[in-house]
């Protein structure tokens, strides 16, 4: 499967290739169009004649059945969007056939269900002195934006390009999408399962191609896009900000973390030591949500850093980092740290495989301890498997250092004192705050962040108020 534009209901391979790269190994395994600023016009047009004809003529009911026969589709090509989504990440298969792929099936038929079920509001409103009856019915509707721009990363392709498309799609918006340059192939092959779903040509579109100066910058600065939905660095959200405030377009963003854990004295160090392994190194570290600060009370701290160090060395089986320069970069802060003088618990290099995975992109999941809270480690986002982990004496100190940072997109919180959670998970300045787990979602929960994690909440009601607004209509009686 090679990527390609779909645009107006046709696929093409229109603009310069660039190479796509396994972060295994680091081959080249195929090629990727760049869209030209013309592929972009035509994306966006495509999607305006969408909404001015059968698209835009669509009821609830026949956008949330279109969503199912997409779901179905994914479904029937589970292990085609499996290999695709491993080869482009290099994320363990596993991870790939028991997360990412069933969470793209299960965004659709979630947002077919609550699309369908959607209630509006009405109100009865007295007005005295009026003539008749004196009363007046309003009721709400909600309506699309119009043409919705989707940008979407590289470490959850599908998962979070779905994310946004199902709702965009069941609010009765048209949709132009652009995945990471580094990640394309699950995008196509929705393309294909959209395609053969049968979607007003035009509903759906896909242009691949990179971000600043390119595809991504002629999407999201274009003056036919509606709205914006974008996940991603937060760099890249102030920038996409600064384009849409020309238009006084609408934005969702999802952004950049560097999220704490809170391991309390009295919780189960053996459950806080598994579930921060987790939280800190699944996808290599490569996700939002995991966790790059751990704060652990200090009658604890030493047995949890033994513990969570012991655990670190013995993993096996984890993927390589993005790119070449994702790899780097980490490898930067590796070395910043020690040069910080930081203790280094576990890893801080370069794994040998001895095979072809030498080749690649891999780096060692490394814990931290013994640097300051200024430091850049402690403060930045690195976005690899990496931790640093310091003691506090109390709940006030434990909450002042997680609420220490720019960032505020998630939390979690280690303790068998159900009065304590309670009383600490408010406290913290987070989109989401785990207690006793991490990364336990329910797809009708807000998702997002607070500081420079974000603006908005995905999920649920929130992502089809994001892309969906009311309109009242007042009738006199």
């Amino acid at each position: 499967m090679k990527p390609a534009h779909y645009v107006n209901g046709a696929f093409s391979t229109e603009g310069a290739a660039f190479p796509l790269v396994s972060p295994v190994d680091g081959r080249q395994v195929g090629s990727v169009p760049e869209a030209s600023r013309e592929t972009v016009d035509a994306a966006v047009n495509a999607a305006r004649s969408a909404l001015d004809g059968d698209w835009g003529r669509t009821s609830v009911e026949e956008r949330c059945a279109f969503l199912r026969r997409i779901a179905d589709g994914i479904e029937a090509r589970f292990d085609e969007f499996v290999d695709a989504e491993t080869a482009d990440t290099g994320k363990p298969r596993e991870l790939a056939a028991t997360v990412d792929i069933p969470r793209a099936i299960g965004n659709f038929r979630a947002y077919a269900d609550l699309a369908y079920g959607r209630p509006e509001r009405a109100y009865q409103t007295r007005v005295p002195g009026w003539s008749g009856s004196g009363q007046a019915l309003n009721y709400t509707v909600r309506r699309p934006l119009g043409v919705v721009a989707v940008v979407s990363p590289w470490n959850l392709p599908l998962l979070l390009l779905t994310w946004k498309v199902a709702p965009a799609l069941a609010a009765g918006n048209a949709v132009v999408a652009k995945p990471s340059e580094e990640t394309p192939s699950t995008a196509t092959l929705l393309a294909e399962v959209i395609d053969a779903a049968g979607l007003p040509p035009g509903a759906f579109n896909l242009v691949h191609g990179h971000g600043a100066g390119a595809a991504g910058e002629h999407l999201t600065s274009h003056p036919g896009i509606d709205a914006i939905a974008f996940t991603g660095a937060s760099a890249t959200g102030a920038a996409i900000m600064r384009a849409a405030a020309d238009h006084v377009t609408p934005v969702s963003f999802e952004l950049g973390g560097k999220n704490p854990a809170l391991v309390f004295a009295d919780a189960d160090l053996t459950e806080a030591v598994e579930g921060t392994v987790r939280s800190a190194f699944t996808h290599s570290g490569q996700i939002c949500l995991c966790t790059e600060r751990v704060y652990v009370q200090r009658p604890v701290f030493e047995e949890f850093v033994r513990a969570l160090g012991e655990r670190t060395r013995a993993l096996t089986g984890y993927g390589p980092m993005i790119s070449a320069e994702h790899r780097d970069k980490v490898l930067s802060y590796y070395r910043l740290a020690a040069g910080e003088g930081a203790t280094i618990v576990a890893g801080g290099g370069v794994p040998r495989f001895g095979d072809e995975r030498d080749g690649g992109f891999h780096v060692e999941p490394t814990v931290l301890t013994g640097l300051p809270e200024s430091s850049r480690v402690v403060r930045e986002e690195i976005f690899g498997p990496v931790c640093h982990v310091a003691p506090f004496d109390d709940e006030d100190e434990a909450v002042r250092l997680a609420n220490d940072s720019p960032y505020g997109l998630a939390a979690t919180v280690w303790t068998t004192d159900l009065s304590r959670a309670h009383r600490v998970a408010p406290r913290v300045e987070a989109g989401i705050v785990w207690v006793n787990c991490w990364n336990l979602r329910d797809l009708r929960t807000p998702f997002g962040g607070v500081k420079a994690s974000g603006i908005g909440r995905e999920g649920g009601e929130y992502s089809l108020d994001f892309f969906s607004e009311p309109v009242n209509v007042c009738v006199k009686i």
